[in-house]
């Protein structure tokens, strides 16, 4: 061992970037580099367990004087190491290769293909028979460190719209061989053993946005799967579970592979209800049987998909046979011997539905949430899916992780492949079906705009809010006029700590939770909210009062809890509740049996201020009655900020009205500095009447009509009038004040008396 640790050219093994992947680099320490005397681009020979070639390349900045060296998944399936394991480097000459012969890797995987695009694809590349290689399409490398005549060898264009993995059957002559100009290039079509090559068709590298979980994930399978003496010299033992949860399609499953694969571990996999079998006795004999096969081929993972469908909570089943197959699992799950280097995982997405009985240390012994992947996450997932995609170099991937929040691993992964086939629309015209093949001159100019990403985001929607209508609006602060004040109290609240979390984390304050937009009827506030949720670049979930009320017993708390949850699910999100007044009026008015309103309150109270906190999460509520709330939810930490919507100044209705005659085409004798002063008390709502009624009227007088004038405004003014009054800005005044010195006492502007509304405000009440 001291000899070993003694070699100067021994490695440890890392991951590698997303972006490096499946391009046949190997990151060294410019020590070693400097040492064997390479060069960027230099061939190298990696001897793990077996033995594959790579192209070295300096190190990451982060990674100046660490004693690592960086692979990609398909690197470290093909030395047959894993990440953490050790490996020695040598410098290397590598032979133009004579010929060389391709086939699938995945079994299921018939190809037929141009050996020319494979001699492009993999022109340069150094392989040794029995290697796994990738085809990554057509993205350009931009990474400024690599020398002008690697980034031009790798940037050499391919053809694929997704990325395929080959293994190399054969080389002439044997040993670390490249292709050039002059090698003979066979794919054979279907796939076909090679000698001694290690599964790779999922590694760590093929999944984006969970690096802290995989870390989690190897300590606790992949360390007691591959160095089972650790565990034994401190004398404890070894997990034997774990519980993966979350929404679903946030990658799981695949996560599971991928550990079996790097672990180089039998991998087991028990669909839920595949083992349910009609006869008694059938599902637990099933069940027996995998874990006998996983022992005799250890070390192994026994991975249960949908555990949730075989091992429900005993109490709150009726059928034996769910029962006993949870007595089963639990008798199984202590029955495996610490040593027996079996693992046992499940996933779910309905993790309070299992049985509790498994959810304790000793069976699962960790349970691991996978979450929604945050901006960055995107952006490394997308990554991972573009990998074989000729992609125009005007697509920006981190302006699409922007755009697409909310969306999982498997929503992505739709999107690339909606973008994909809108890109074969566009040259289906160009194709002759009854040819049978894709003219190259064709295939050359295929490739995937900006245009297609913008189509398939039309079509595909965050997973998690099939169920809730999400909006994505399309309002700007710029269309919104005369609230300037109240625009930058929301812009403060809600968009900066959506976008800069970190700076709110920085000062140590939290952000403001909820905000309650209060005035007249017309003057703005769904409207704010809308532009409030664009700006912040979050998702928008509007719900009306009338939607969250059911006359059953307790589904009206359901709904809310149902609404906050998917909200946290696909943060950040702007929850919008219009007519707050009907849904939580003070408590107290009711007789008798609590009023469902009253379990209403008390659920909102308790999912904005509660135990579970709320994340990027921020509700917005309207209301023309203010007086109506109850008052608990007026105090900070529930809707924290309250801000009075008023009638617009004059330079505010001098705005509105720019924004509404955008698109109207005016007379040279329309002034609309003079229609503002004559609009007195008019809101948004009225000012957008007075436009519409106008452009009526200039219809009315001719069909033909191609501008609208002064006189046709002079007779919309005739028509229509202020929608406030004198009386009702008074009221909503004094409201003000009042809300002002009560916010922060208990009672808050509970006394506020309903009838300070005139009956007019009161029955008119929309927004």
């Amino acid at each position: 061992m001291a000899d070993e640790d003694a070699n100067p050219n021994r490695l440890q093994v890392a991951t590698m970037r997303p972006d490096d992947s499946g391009r046949g680099l190997a990151r060294l320490p410019r020590a070693m580099m400097n040492a064997l005397g390479l060069s960027d681009g230099d061939v190298i020979e990696i001897v793990g367990k077996r033995t594959t070639p790579a192209r070295a390349v300096g190190p990451y900045p982060e990674d100046e004087g660490l004693e690592i060296i960086r692979l990609d998944g398909l690197q470290r399936a093909n030395a047959e190491v894993g990440s953490g394991d050790f490996v020695t480097v040598s410098k290397v000459e590598s032979k133009p290769a004579q010929r060389i012969v391709f086939a699938p890797a995945q079994k299921n995987l018939r190809l037929q293909g141009s050996a020319q695009a494979l001699k492009r694809s993999f022109g340069m590349r150094p392989v040794t028979a029995g290697d796994v290689v990738a085809t990554t399409g057509q993205q350009q490398v931009q990474r400024g460190d690599l020398p002008a005549e690697l980034r031009a060898m790798l940037n050499a264009p391919a053809y694929a719209l997704q990325e395929i993995r080959l293994t190399v059957i054969s080389t002439v002559p044997k040993g670390i061989v490249h292709i050039d100009a002059s090698t003979e290039v066979e794919l054979r079509p279907e796939y076909t053993e090679a000698k001694e090559t290690r599964r790779a068709d999922v590694t760590y590298d093929d999944l984006g946005g969970i690096g802290t979980t995989i870390d989690q994930l190897r300590e606790m399978v992949e360390l007691p799967l591959r160095y089972p003496e650790i565990f034994e010299r401190l004398g404890v033992d070894p997990p034997k579970g774990v519980l993966l949860h979350g929404p679903p399609g946030t990658g799981k499953t695949r996560l599971a592979r991928a550990v079996a694969n790097e672990s180089d571990a039998e991998f087991f996999h028990i669909a839920g209800p595949e083992i349910m079998g009609s006869a008694y006795g059938e599902s637990e004999k099933r069940l027996r049987e995998i874990f006998e096969q996983a022992g005799e081929a250890s070390p192994s993972i026994i991975f249960i998909d949908e555990i949730d469908s075989i091992a429900p909570k005993r109490g709150q089943v009726s059928g034996e046979a769910e029962k006993r197959i949870v007595a089963q699992l639990l008798t199984l799950l202590d029955g495996l011997e610490p040593r027996q280097n079996v693992i046992v995982m499940a996933a779910t997405n309905r993790p309070e539905a299992l049985d509790e009985a498994l959810r304790r240390p000793g069976r699962f012994d960790r349970e691991i949430v996978i979450g929604v992947p945050d901006e960055r996450g995107r952006r490394e997932i997308l990554g991972i899916h573009t990998r074989g995609m000729p992609l125009d170099p005007e697509i920006s991937l981190t302006e699409l992780a922007r755009k697409t929040y909310g969306f999982v691993g498997a929503d992505l992964a739709a999107l690339t492949r909606e973008a994909a086939i809108e890109a074969v629309r566009r040259i289906m015209p160009k194709i002759n079906l009854e040819e049978g093949t894709i003219p190259p001159d064709v295939l050359d100019t295929l490739s995937v705009v900006r245009g297609d990403f913008d189509e398939a985001l039309k079509r595909v929607q965050p997973s998690a809010m099939r169920e809730v209508m999400v909006q994505k609006p399309n309002i700007r602060w710029a269309d919104v006029g005369g609230l300037t004040r109240v625009q930058n109290r929301l812009r403060e609240g809600v968009e900066l700590p959506l976008k800069d979390p970190e700076a709110f984390r920085r000062l140590g304050i939290r952000p403001a939770k909820g905000f309650l937009l209060y005035g007249p009827p017309g003057t703005g506030k769904t409207l704010l909210a809308k532009a409030a949720a664009r700006e912040a670049e979050a998702n928008f979930i509007a719900t009306k009062s009338s939607d969250l009320l059911s006359k059953w017993y307790g589904e009206s708390e359901q709904q809310i809890a149902r609404l906050f949850a998917r909200a946290r699910q696909v943060a950040p999100t702007v929850i919008f509740i219009d007519e707050l007044d009907s849904l939580v009026p003070a408590r107290g008015g009711g007789m008798g049996e609590p009023q469902v309103t009253e379990r209403v309150v008390n659920t909102i109270l308790a999912e904005m201020d509660g135990l579970e906190e709320l994340q990027s999460v921020v509700v917005i509520g309207a209301t023309n009655r203010p007086n109506l709330i109850d008052p608990a939810l007026l105090r900070p930490g529930r809707f924290d900020e309250l801000i009075y919507v008023p009638v617009p100044e004059r330079e505010g209705r001098r705005h509105i009205l720019s924004i509404h005659t955008r698109n109207m085409p005016l007379a040279p004798d329309v002034d609309l500095d003079d229609l503002a002063a004559r609009t007195e008390r008019f809101t948004g709502a009225d000012l957008e009447d007075l436009t519409r009624r106008a452009g009526l009227h200039a219809l009315r007088a001719s069909m033909g009509a191609t501008q609208v004038t002064r006189a046709d405004f002079e007779t919309a003014l005739g028509e229509t009038r202020a929608s406030v009054t004198a009386e009702m800005e008074r009221d909503y005044e004094k409201i003000e004040q009042s809300i002002k010195q009560d916010a922060m006492s208990s009672t808050g502007i509970g006394f506020i008396s309903p009838g300070m509304l005139t009956p007019r405000n009161a029955e008119k009440h929309e927004d």
